[in-house]
Parts: structure tokens; sequence; C-alpha cells
């Protein structure tokens, strides 16, 4: 069986893993997954294909990366708290635990839900969440009395802060205060948090995204003794376990890049917008608003986290369960908060813009004028915030029309704290996006702004035996010169090979039978309007050559 991403041998699961040959079953994409078929597949490469072309003409250079990191690597990096490490990685084990302690631990999950589910825990299922927890500690408690499991001492930090939290959690069950409600909700996250990251054994996870692997592979290679920053592109799939929508899934694709090294110059933002800009231009993306933002450094953000978490304390009572929460664990996200009646409210809380240190003051006004400088439009944007504390000054997003209220195309920012974070050289600094390469697709899609894509060139229509080696020859011939070339493995007739080259989509057919293996002239018919020559083999590739040309210029 498998349980929240284990996986638990038993003798049951091999004997119903064993396929049953008689059985029929169609099997499906998993839900949350498609399949990219041509002529989709053709698009989507068109645009990986400029994105690297553009990324280039700016100095970066391709990284491959693992799919798969160490789970910890994104928990330090993205946040615990975060919905994405808690809710929506999947991560797995190694090794193969024991199936009591994954029961016990999935009850751990499912007694969280029903005591989060309302805004003011019922004492059932205080009762649920309380038993479940101390089911759970007690069953590892008794593995490790048993010997059954050997703790790592990073095990057992992380178990003792769950007893621990458990613990304050029971004491303060009897207190009916609010003060206390809040502490118990605040406590309940982070045990089914901490619950959720507790290793047995090496965990990994597949990567929700790529900066974290990047910043990685920089400080595992020594990177910062090359010379100058480093400039790092790559695309791939990512995975999320979060609810699929339109132009979402749980693998979608991602075309990111990250410029690491020892300056934090406004001129590097700024040339990494412009190289997002251009590379929207060349994809057909023309309708695109760029929004940026500064949201300070570790000098003057916390100053204004505080004034921020003052003044919405105030309202409170006005806002909506989540919003409460962040409150206290991350103010900032509250300014993401999409729910209609928490507007107006939001709009009259201090700005971030009005209370930046001089050198983050300085910083972001010289952005602006870098981006004035490349003639590039923006606008500001004060809601458009980072809430790790490693995030610094420069954010910014680029949203595309055609996509709803998820408009979203692209978003970053700067990161000077994540190296160290990590464990690299202090002082280095980071920037980087993530472009989400399905919702570009579908804004293309939806703008009816196709480029016009190259196919099938040439269908090699031959006929008779003496005309078979001639066409394999030739078409040969015409891929070495880097043509797309359809040469069918057994002869058709006449009509029956047109009409296939047509189905196809190739723009011309090449006609090749006895008289023209005699004649050594080949009929060359264009499918679009039936025009055709006949053609000797050098003109033929002349020809064909020529006619490329013309179609890119």
């Amino acid at each position: 069986m498998r349980a929240r991403g284990y996986l638990v041998w038993t003798d049951d699961f091999r004997a119903a893993s064993r396929p049953k040959m008689t059985e029929k079953r169609q099997f499906r994409a998993i839900k949350g997954t498609r399949d990219i078929l041509p002529p989709d597949s053709a698009l989507w490469n068109w645009v990986e294909q400029t994105a690297r072309e553009v990324f280039e003409t700016y100095g970066f250079r391709d990284i491959r990366l693992p799919v798969f990191e160490d789970t910890s690597l994104f928990a330090r990096s993205i946040g615990e708290e975060t919905d994405v490490v808690s809710k929506e990685m999947y991560s797995f084990s190694e090794n193969v635990i024991s199936r009591d302690i994954l029961e016990a631990r999935d009850q751990v999950f499912e007694a969280f839900q029903t005591y989060r589910a309302g805004e003011v825990p019922s004492s059932s299922a205080t009762t649920f969440f309380s038993h479940s927890v101390e089911w759970f500690l007690g069953t590892i408690k008794s593995k490790l009395k048993s010997g059954e499991l050997v703790p790592s001492a990073e095990f057992q930090r992380d178990y003792q802060q769950i007893e621990k939290l458990f613990a304050d959690f029971s004491g303060l069950e009897r207190d009916g205060t609010d003060e206390a409600a809040d502490q118990r909700k605040w406590m309940s996250t982070q045990i089914r948090i901490r619950t959720e990251l507790l290793r047995f054994g090496d965990s990994i996870t597949l990567r929700p995204e790529a900066t974290a692997g990047s910043v990685r592979a920089y400080i595992e290679h020594g990177m910062h003794a090359l010379p100058g920053n480093q400039k790092l592109y790559y695309t791939g799939p990512m995975f999320r376990r979060e609810r699929p929508q339109k132009g979402r899934y749980r693998q979608f694709y991602q075309i990111g890049a990250e410029v690491l090294g020892p300056s934090d110059a406004p001129a590097i933002d700024a040339e990494i917008l412009e190289m997002l800009l251009v590379f929207f231009a060349r994809v057909g993306l023309t309708k695109t608003t760029l929004y940026v933002n500064s949201i300070g450094c570790k000098e003057c953000r916390p100053k204004y986290v505080e004034l921020l978490r003052e003044e919405l304390r105030k309202v409170k009572d006005q806002l909506g369960p989540d919003s409460q929460r962040r409150i206290e664990t991350n103010a900032l996200r509250v300014l993401d908060s999409k729910l209609p009646h928490e507007q107006p409210i939001i709009e009259t809380l201090p700005r971030i813009s009005g209370h930046l240190c001089p050198a983050c003051s300085e910083h972001f006004s010289k952005l602006k004028d870098e981006l004035k400088l490349r003639n590039l439009a923006y606008q500001e944007n004060w809601r458009l915030v980072r809430g790790l504390d490693y995030y610094t000054r420069t954010t910014f997003e680029v949203t595309a029309e055609g996509l709803g209220s998820q408009n979203a195309v692209c978003g970053g920012g700067r990161y000077d704290g994540l190296v160290e974070l990590l464990g690299g050289q202090p002082g280095v600094k980071g920037i980087g996006f993530a472009i989400g390469t399905d919702r570009v697709i579908l804004s293309i899609q939806e703008s009816g702004n196709l480029p016009r894509l190259p196919g099938l060139a040439v269908f090699v229509a031959w006929m008779g035996a003496k005309a078979y080696p001639v066409a394999v020859n030739i078409s040969r011939k015409l891929r070495a010169r880097g043509f797309a070339v359809e040469l069918p493995p057994e002869e058709l007739k006449f009509k029956k090979s047109l009409g296939l080259a047509d189905k196809l989509g190739a723009r011309y057919a090449l006609i090749i039978g006895e008289d023209e293996v005699a004649s050594g002239a080949y009929t060359l018919k264009r499918l679009a309007d039936a025009e055709q020559k006949k053609l000797s083999e050098s003109e033929l590739f002349d020809h064909l050559e020529s006619e490329r040309r013309d179609t890119h210029a």
C-alpha cells in the first residue's frame, strides 16, 4: 500500500500488484497531469527554444538539475509554514516505514483537518486531534524502545519538538481565553507540519520549484570561485499536489533563470526584466504588464512588518480565518489575499515604499532609472511581496491577457540571503524568476497569435521497385540538408499517396516513378495549389533551399 508517499509492502499488496494478463484495463494519465501531443508539442519546443536563444544572448547558460532533492532543502528555502511545503509537496522515503506508524500519522493529518475545519474547534475535534497525536507519538516511542526504529540525531530533535509542542497544546486545553485558542491553533499547525516533515529515513521530494536546486548546485560545486556573476537558466517539470485548474497542473513546467554572485547592482535586476520582456515579445505575448516593488531588507522590513501587524490586529475581526492566522505567522501574506471583502481593508494599510531604509530606497530608485533607460514600461505594485526573510528588495511579476483572474505568467525577485541560509558563502547575492510554461502556452493559444512552425516539408510518393532505392537516397540527402521528409515504408497507389501527404500536412509531394528514374527528373508538387515542376536532383535541392531562405527572410 502507499500512504502519504511512503511505500509499505504487504503480502496482500504484492499479490494485488501482480498484473492479471486476462484482465483488460484502460490506463489514463493521473489526475492533474496530461500528455502533450503533436502538434502542440511543436509549440512547446518552439517556446522553450526561443527562451534558450534569448537567454543565451544575455550570457545565461543552461543548468540541468535533478527532479528530486533532499526534502529539507525545500523546507529550509521555501519555508516550513508555506502551503507548498506543508500541503503540496510530493515527498517519500527511500526506506520502508512500518504500517502502524503510517496509519497513526495519517490519522494526525485527518484529525488536524477536522480540528481546523471550523473557526472555533469543537471539544470533540480537540479530543480527536489530541488522541491522534498521542497515538502517533506513542507508536514511535514503542518502536524506539524495541529497537525497531533507529533514530538519527535529526530525527530525535524533530520528534522531541513535536512532543514539546503537544505538551504545550495539552496544557492549554482547559484555558478558554481567545489568546489560548489562537495559541492552540498555531501549535496544531506546527504539529501537523513537523509530523509531515519528520524523517524516518532519507526523505526526498519531487521538486516544486528549481531555485533551491540551482542554489544547492551553486554551493556544492564551488561556483562562487568562478569569475563574476553566474547566469544560469533551466527548463523542465515541477511537481505540486494542488487542486488542478485551468493552466495549473500537478506536474507543470517552468522556464527559469538565476543570477548568483557578489553584486546586487540594480542594473542586474533591470537586465533580467529586459530579457523577460524580450522573450515574451518574441513568442508573441505583446499584451503583458510588468509589476515591480521593493520589499526592503533585513534592516527595514522587520520594522514595517511589525507596523503592518499592529494595523492588522486592529481590523482582525473583519478578516477571514486565513488572514487572521497570517497576522501572527506571516503578516506580509495578508497582502496576497484575493477575498473581495478584504480588499478595501488592505488598501488602507501602510505601504512598504514609505518605510524603506535609505539604501533600499536608493536601490529601488536606481532600478526604476534603469528600466526607464531601457524603455521598459512597468507599474509599481506595493502588494507584490515575498514572505520569507531571505527575500530582499526587488520583487516582480508579469501578467498576460487571456488567462482570467489567474493571469500571472512569471514571478521573481531578489533573494540575497538564500545562499548563506543553505550553507553557502556569506555575501553571495541572488535574483531569479520562473515562467509558468503551461500558462504561457495557454496565453499564446488564447491570443490566436500562433507562430508558423515548420512541419513536414516533403512526402516522397514512390511507385515501382526501381523507384524505391532512388527514393531512399533522395530522402537521406534531403534530411541531411535539414528538411523533414516522410518516406512510406511500403508502396502506395498514387492517389492514396497524395491523400496521405495532404493529411500529414506536407508542403510538397515528391513523385518518383519508374519514368522519373529513367529520365532523372522528378515531379515536385506543391499541395497547397497543385503547382508542380519537373526538376533534376540538384535543381530539386536548390529550389527547396531557395524557398526556405525566402520563408525565413
